[in-house]
């Protein structure tokens, strides 16, 4: 009996661990797939949070509206996520645990959203939300229109690449064995390119563009790893002082309306963290947020986080401090966003103007290899005429 039951002791252990690692497993990929199946619906978040809270302003309750506004949304995901949060109000739900449950929107607006709804303010808290939301769609095409010119011309240069060690590659090869001529060593090394190449082209080539493909999404979009990507285009030149700007216009815009809607600091702060883009300042409201809840002022919590000065300016911290002191947080925050929100414009424009210079000397350092591939086994051979 007693073995009998340390089997099924032991059975029951080993099924646990399998449930919890599967749990990990389905938490990985959803956290994984999240991103994708959200793509595309930042116009109808737009027109869902306007008019929520315009219909709200006008006495109707939350379940009507939302019923009134689920026909006017045009994508599918979004459509599923407001039929269920119609079953999930109706129920009884408070709709900022509706929200929440989507996943659409970041821990500030869920914030906002909670005190609108205890204090009776919701609809305003969701008009505060929408302009939010037009700020950060701003900030974000501003990040995608700085990046448009070198994402092209890295790509196209990739293609180029590809292009000429699959088709020219492959030939100039064939013309260089037939040459009695020894031939420099990057001769070479561009000669054993293009045999592989015009063995494996077909597989190779294919296969290049997928890992690249996952790459890219693993270094810049996957939430576990993108870390590795933020702290590459932290160090370019430019780009670094265009995601400081954004950062702390965000910090500004997002820290003065969870304050003004008399959040506690607090939980402002890590609302904020918990909505920071990148993982430098996530680190930093982190241990502000700690810092403060145990009673410690912005000022100590600053000299003690050392990298602190290199992600909010000097200037900007004697602001907060100062404004900590006289009890004028929530307008100095608003008024650092709209600071750096005017500095990005300028930022954005110098952007390309900076990163020309690395651009042409990496495509120049591409076209140099390719050259002299070509041209020094030429001027051996005409050498070698010489000689004769």
């Amino acid at each position: 009996m007693a073995k009998a039951k340390s089997k099924k002791v032991t059975i029951k252990k080993k099924n646990q661990k399998k449930a919890k690692s599967s749990l990990k497993i389905l938490k990985f990929l959803e956290r994984a797939v999240r991103p994708l199946l959200n793509f595309g619906i930042g116009e109808d978040k737009m027109y869902f949070v306007e008019n929520l809270s315009m219909l709200l302003a006008a006495s109707i309750d939350i379940e009507t509206v939302l019923r009134a506004l689920r026909p006017e949304i045009k994508t599918r995901r979004m459509q599923t996520l407001v039929d269920r949060m119609i079953i999930q109000v109706g129920e009884g739900m408070p709709i900022w645990k509706a929200l929440n449950e989507s996943h659409i929107f970041p821990a500030y607006v869920i914030a906002l959203l909670r005190l609108g709804e205890e204090s009776g303010t919701l609809s305003q808290n969701l008009n505060s939300i929408a302009l939010q939301e037009q700020n950060d769609k701003m900030f974000k095409s501003k990040i995608r229109s700085a990046m448009l010119y070198p994402v092209f011309v890295l790509g196209l240069t990739f293609i180029i690449g590809l292009g000429v060690a699959w088709f020219i590659l492959p030939r100039l090869s064939t013309v260089f064995k037939s040459l009695k001529v020894d031939l420099p060593f990057i001769t070479r090394v561009f000669m054993n390119i293009g045999e592989f190449f015009r063995l494996y082209g077909s597989i190779a080539v294919p296969s290049i563009i997928i890992t690249f493909i996952l790459i890219i999404y693993f270094v810049f979009f996957f939430p576990k790893t993108k870390i590795i990507g933020q702290a590459i285009l932290f160090q370019v030149p430019g780009v670094s002082t265009l995601i400081k700007e954004l950062e702390l216009a965000r910090m500004g815009y997002i820290m003065g309306s969870l304050l003004e809607a008399s959040l506690p600091i607090n939980e402002a702060l890590s609302s904020l963290q918990t909505s920071a883009s990148h993982y430098r300042f996530r680190k930093l409201y982190s241990a502000l947020t700690l810092g403060i809840t145990d009673g410690e002022s912005f000022q100590q919590v600053f000299l003690d986080f050392k990298k602190s000065r290199k992600l909010i300016p000097t200037s900007i911290q004697q602001m907060i401090i100062s404004s900590e002191r006289s009890g004028n947080l929530p307008e100095t925050f608003i008024k650092i966003g709209e600071n750096f929100e005017a500095r990005t414009e300028n930022t954005t424009k110098n952007l390309a103007v900076v990163l020309e210079p690395i651009l042409l000397v990496i495509v120049w350092l591409g076209v140099l290899f390719v050259a002299l591939a070509v041209i020094l086994p030429i001027y051996g051979l005409v050498g070698n005429f010489n000689r004769v």
